[in-house]
């Protein structure tokens, strides 16, 4: 695929077929681009379970005409008995459990993040919860054809999986892990989706749902409770931005790392690359990603805990300070320590020119593996990315953890606004450098943009290696370059899960919505 999707109508990009036709129906009805995509982020969360659902976080960033772009945060917060002591007397001392109950301690934020985002709906909900639940529910009562990407995930994470409460009887069909093309039924999830269509998503938080999944969280061994669910909200604020030749950017705030992703970017402007694929190009993003990282590493964490505002990293004078430090021609040592994180990340875009950039996860593939049979929901294991040591990502009662999820957005100075993001984890700012700067600084079709071939520096998805992974379908004289500059390579395949499934949706400003989707994963991009 090397050419956008077109519309005027409507344009949706999604990681998975099914999730980008909900949100192309609701906006069909006449619903907006946020209606559409709560439509896509509850049919994804039926269609790629092993990537994101509602027992996760969800973040948003939604641009509607005439106001300033507002960020939402549904972040879960830990429970109020997570601590370091409560988990030293269950014999944690280390470092946090990444699978079963212990894993499960941070509150699922993602419809919370749904709820609020209906509220800054540009011209009201103009289509009933109902219906924009109706393709989930659907989907889960009938069945999904599982992807090969779930399938081949599945295999893959078996071994820390199998054993979790309530995982083997939802995801492994007799046992085993799904074949491509296995029909997987969730009733249980369908009727928790139809639960909160007819009674609204507030029950999932302070009713029966709340009740039900805080005696069964408690019964398996997690801190969380009722008082955790009933005290949660999602948050609002202004994002985090910054101003480049190309146009204004913003990103979510701490804890999400979307400060790194406008770090790498207003880095990579002070350099004033002239060609798109080139040595200086590549080797700037890398570098800028090495600097950007490794304050993100120091100094990131619940901002209630930051000795600095991540908006004050972007200050112009930092930046500059930053981009005097790289060295244009040799790669800095690496490695530091990566974030990993599996994820979904879909836009959308309507006639009235509302832009909507989303972002799903449970953290690892199908984070804590913990499945409550009785409502077919799995909680993610977002909090094992907290610490036990001091700083500020140490675990607390209520904190909030570090975050990979990171929707972007921007306003373009030729008057385009775009949405973009991947999923992940240590590579979501990266490939997010990689699609902006093709699409916005060098004027590469969209599509184009997101299908050329990528890269991944570091760890991500479970991978032993630091090393520089490119896809091989760079020019060898451009890899031969690279590694002569001191990157340490490692040759991936031709379209790697490694890489990030990204996806687009731009807005132009004669009503033109450009949309494209990655070839990497098993979505669509649909314009209409």
């Amino acid at each position: 695929m090397l050419s956008s999707a077109y519309g005027f109508n409507g344009g949706v990009s999604a990681p998975h077929r099914a999730a980008a036709l909900a949100g192309r129906d609701v906006i069909a009805a006449g619903g907006s681009a946020v209606e559409a995509m709560v439509a896509a982020a509850a049919t994804i969360s039926v269609a790629y379970p092993h990537m994101n659902g509602i027992g996760g976080d969800g973040f948003w960033i939604i641009h509607r005409p005439g106001h300033a772009p507002v960020a939402i945060s549904g972040c879960g917060r830990a429970a109020g008995l997570a601590s370091p002591a409560w988990y030293a007397e269950r014999g944690v001392q280390e470092a946090l459990p990444t699978r079963g109950a212990l894993a499960a301690l941070t509150v699922p934020g993602t419809i919370a993040g749904w709820r609020a985002a209906l509220a800054h709906c540009p011209k009201g909900n103009r289509v009933p919860l109902g219906d924009l639940l109706a393709h989930a529910i659907a989907l889960a009562e009938d069945g999904i054809g599982v992807t090969d990407n779930q399938a081949r995930t599945t295999r893959d994470k078996l071994d820390g999986l199998r054993d979790v409460p309530g995982f083997a009887e939802t995801f492994l069909p007799d046992g085993a892990p799904p074949a491509p093309g296995h029909r997987l039924r969730q009733p249980a999830l369908a009727r928790t989706l139809a639960h909160l269509a007819s009674a609204g998503l507030e029950e999932y938080y302070r009713g029966d749902i709340a009740r039900s999944h805080a005696r069964f969280l408690e019964d398996a061994g997690s801190p969380l409770r009722l008082a955790d669910f009933e005290a949660f909200e999602a948050g609002v604020a202004a994002p985090l931005t910054t101003t480049l030749r190309a146009g204004q950017i913003w990103n979510t705030g701490a804890p999400t790392q979307g400060v790194s992703s406008l770090m790498i970017l207003g880095i990579l402007d002070r350099l004033r690359v002239t060609q798109a694929e080139g040595f200086a190009h590549l080797h700037g993003l890398i570098e800028a990603t090495k600097l950007a990282f490794l304050r993100r590493n120091a100094e990131l964490g619940d901002p209630d805990h930051m000795r600095v505002p991540a908006q004050d990293w972007l200050a112009p004078e930092a930046l500059d300070a930053l981009s005097a430090q790289l060295d244009r021609t040799k790669a800095r040592p690496w490695p530091e320590v990566a974030k990993p994180g599996d994820t979904i990340w879909m836009g959308a875009a309507d006639a009235d020119g509302c832009v909507v950039s989303f972002i799903q996860s449970v953290f690892w593939e199908f984070g804590s593996g913990l499945v409550f049979p009785e409502t077919g929901v799995f909680f993610q294991n977002r909090g094992a990315g907290f610490s036990l040591a001091p700083g500020p990502n140490q675990l607390r009662p209520h904190a909030r953890p570090f975050h990979t999820l990171n929707p972007a957005l921007a306003r373009l100075t030729n008057g385009r606004v775009l949405a973009y993001g991947t999923m992940g984890g240590e590579g979501q700012p990266q490939t997010q450098g990689a699609v902006f700067s093709r699409y916005a600084m060098f004027g590469q079709d969209l599509q184009a943009a997101i299908t050329a071939p990528r890269w991944l520096l570091g760890k991500t998805w479970g991978a032993a290696t630091t090393s520089l992974k490119l896809e091989d379908r760079f020019d060898p004289a451009l890899v031969t370059a690279l590694a002569a500059a001191g990157h340490e390579i490692e040759m991936i395949g031709p379209y790697s899960d490694l890489a990030g499934h990204a996806g687009g949706v731009a807005y132009h400003p004669d009503g033109l919505i450009e949309v494209a989707s990655d070839p990497r994963s098993d979505g669509a991009a649909l314009g209409f």
